[in-house]
């Protein structure tokens, strides 16, 4: 069965694990079509090739990279007339113009379509982006939402075809494994890691911080927030335990999250955003850090009982949660445990690509739902 994939987001390193762990199934031939970078708030990301084994990934111009909604790939058709896949998963959401292009350009040829999607707010788009998303809502094959509630969001939105829920990506348990805290002992030292940007929610963890002795705060990212985040760390009075780190290769997330004794995630609603899943928890939770996570969006969801949930804009009660943690060892291992083991039972990379080749087969092979063990909606 060929597959071709089109995903600006699989030129992260870490994610291309689920790319090999698809092509480790006898019956998938895979293609997956990437940009040279990537262009957004944090600036210019590189392609990463650290996981290429078993599958070819194709380096394509892509048009517009940086808008988001915009952004597309001129030479596509070349790709989908050479490979003759017999689906083509375009990694997208429904209401973007590369989406758009490409289930255009698949359905052309005869070829079954699938989308993905992490929209769990019901937006509603001006034109041309609703004439995008109304054409993928009525001619795609399939799609998948990675949570429930964005599946619910286009339940209700009008799609009706198959419908999975498979989170985006996992993680590798073996590349994100607990190892020995490393770095400072000295301090109880909370990490965040991510964009640097409001709805992130990092002056909330400063704020909470500067009000506890003995924590050192480590920020892992970039982002436009950056400057006005070290001026409030030196109003706080906090400079000498506040550490910007700029940012890393995806590969080498795990030395950060291993230097952490509290990975925070504290997101706070805008009107057109909330949290949609927090790749970042379950890399630390894979590792054997205690997370700590504000209550919007999926966040809640994805830490189920194996963090502490705060109500997101209240710095008063993420600093009780990290007070709790500094007091309490034995509740850090509880927790460091049961991360690690929410991690192996719902978001490894295998169990993601199980779940992705179960719904290739059954939109190629069979044309109906995929098995049981394949959350659909």
């Amino acid at each position: 069965m060929r597959i071709l994939m089109v995903s600006k987001a699989c030129l992260v390193g870490i994610y291309q694990r689920k790319l090999e762990e698809i092509a480790c199934h006898d019956d998938m031939e895979l293609r997956v079509v990437v940009p040279p970078f990537w262009r957004d708030e944090r600036g210019m990301i590189p392609l990463e090739r650290a996981h290429t084994r078993g599958y070819e990934l194709v380096v394509e111009k892509m048009a517009l990279n940086g808008d988001f909604h915009l952004h597309f790939y001129p030479r596509l058709g070349r790709h989908i007339r050479a490979f003759r896949p017999d689906l083509v998963h375009l990694d997208e959401e429904p209401y973007n113009l590369a989406t758009f292009h490409g289930m255009v350009l698949a359905r052309r040829a005869g070829l079954r379509t699938l989308w993905f999607t992490w929209q769990n707010l019901p937006r509603r788009y001006p034109p041309p982006f609703s004439l995008f998303e109304r054409y993928c809502l009525r001619r795609a094959d399939g799609a998948i939402a990675g949570s429930h509630t964005a599946a619910r969001v286009w339940r209700e939105k009008g799609y009706t075809g198959l419908l999975a829920v498979i989170p985006q990506f996992g993680v590798d348990p073996q590349a994100f494994a607990p190892e020995p805290r490393q770095g400072d002992h000295k301090a109880f030292v909370v990490g965040f890691a991510g964009r640097l940007v409001e709805e992130k929610g990092v002056d909330l963890l400063l704020e909470a911080a500067a009000g506890l002795t003995g924590v050192r705060v480590e920020i892992l990212g970039s982002g436009p927030l950056r400057a006005r985040l070290e001026r409030l760390g030196k109003r706080l009075g906090l400079a000498h335990r506040l550490a910007f780190r700029g940012t890393l290769p995806s590969t080498q997330m795990p030395r950060f999250y291993h230097r952490l004794d509290v990975l925070v995630l504290p997101s706070r609603s805008q009107p057109n955003w909330v949290e949609q899943f927090g790749r970042v928890l379950v890399e630390a939770m894979a590792c054997g850090v205690p997370v700590v996570g504000s209550d919007c969006g999926e966040i809640p969801h994805v830490i189920s009982d194996a963090g502490l949930i705060f109500p997101e804009g209240d710095a008063k009660a993420l600093r009780v949660c990290l007070a709790r943690l500094m007091a309490d060892r034995p509740l850090q291992a509880d927790l460091a445990r049961r991360g690690r083991e929410r991690v192996l039972g719902h978001y490894t990379q295998a169990q993601v690509a199980a779940e992705t080749v179960a719904l290739y087969r059954a939109m190629v092979r069979y044309g109906f739902p995929p098995p049981e063990h394949v959350s659909t909606i």
